[in-house]
C-alpha cells in the first residue's frame, strides 16, 4: 500500500485501483473510512469529463443511498465531495465473499455458512430488483461478509442504475451467474442457491426468470460463436 496524499483527518492511503476510480483508506470525524475517488480520463475534452465524472459520482451516490432505503445494507456515505471528486463511505470490517468463497474451493465447502451467504445475496437482490434498481457490477468481489455479525453487506454501485425492465434485471443475475462459473466452480450450485432465495423474496421473479433464460440462451449462443 501507498501513502499519497493527506485526508481531512489523516493519510490517504491507496488500496485499490481501478480503470474508473482509485480506492483509499483514510479517516472521517475520527472514524475509519473509505474514499472513493473518480479521476480524470486524459482523452476526454476537459469540461465534458468533468460533467461526466459528476454525473457518475452523484449516480454513485444516489444508488448507494437508495439500496439502503429498499433494505439492502451497504456502507453508509458519509461525505459527497464534488470539486475532489470523491465519495466517503463507512469501512466495513470483513472479507469478500470471494475470498470467503475461495477458501470454499481450497478447503471444502461448510455447508451452512454457504447457505447463509447465498441466501442473503438472493435476498439483496429481490430487494434491488423489486425497488427497481440494477446493480450493474454483481461479483463476489462488490460482496462484503462483516466480520462478528456476518452480514452481507453490498458495495460499489458505480455501474448502478434505475430500470424496471425484467431484461436489466436478468442480466444482472446472468452477470453474477458468468462471475460464479469462472471463478467459484469448485463451490458447486451456489447460484441455484441464490436463485432459490431470490424467487422467495422477489414479488417480481417471475417475468425475470423468463428473461433470464433468454439472456442464458444468447449467452451460450455468443460462446459458440466465439
Amino acid at each position: 500500500m501507498e501513502t499519497i496524499g493527506e485526508g481531512r483527518e489523516g493519510s490517504l492511503v491507496l488500496i485499490k485501483q481501478g480503470a474508473e476510480a482509485r480506492i483509499f483508506e483514510s479517516t472521517f470525524l475520527g472514524r475509519k473510512c473509505i474514499v472513493k475517488e473518480r479521476f480524470s480520463k486524459k482523452y476526454r475534452h476537459p469540461s465534458l469529463d468533468a460533467k461526466i465524472t459528476l454525473k457518475r459520482l452523484n449516480a454513485e451516490a444516489r444508488c448507494t443511498t437508495k439500496a439502503r432505503r429498499l433494505g439492502v445494507v451497504t456502507p453508509v456515505l458519509y461525505a459527497v465531495d464534488p470539486l475532489l471528486q470523491t465519495l466517503t463511505f463507512e469501512y466495513v470490517e470483513g472479507s469478500s465473499a470471494k475470498d470467503i468463497f475461495l477458501d470454499f474451493g481450497s478447503n471444502g465447502i461448510v455447508e451452512e455458512r454457504m447457505n447463509d451467504i447465498a441466501k442473503q445475496i438472493g435476498d439483496a437482490i429481490a430487494k434491488l430488483h423489486d425497488g427497481g434498481l440494477i446493480h450493474g457490477d454483481l461479483t463476489t468481489s462488490n460482496m462484503l461478509i462483516q466480520n462478528g455479525t456476518n452480514q452481507l453487506v453490498l458495495i460499489d454501485f458505480g455501474l448502478s442504475f434505475t430500470s424496471t425492465l425484467p431484461e436489466d434485471k436478468a442480466v444482472d443475475l446472468y452477470v453474477l451467474e458468468r462471475a460464479l462459473l469462472s471463478m467459484h466452480s469448485s463451490c458447486g450450485n451456489v447460484m441455484d442457491r441464490i436463485l432459490t432465495a431470490y424467487r422467495k423474496s422477489s414479488k417480481q421473479w417471475s417475468s425475470t426468470w423468463n428473461k433470464l433464460a433468454q439472456v442464458r440462451q444468447r449467452g451460450r449462443k455468443r460462446t459458440m460463436v466465439g
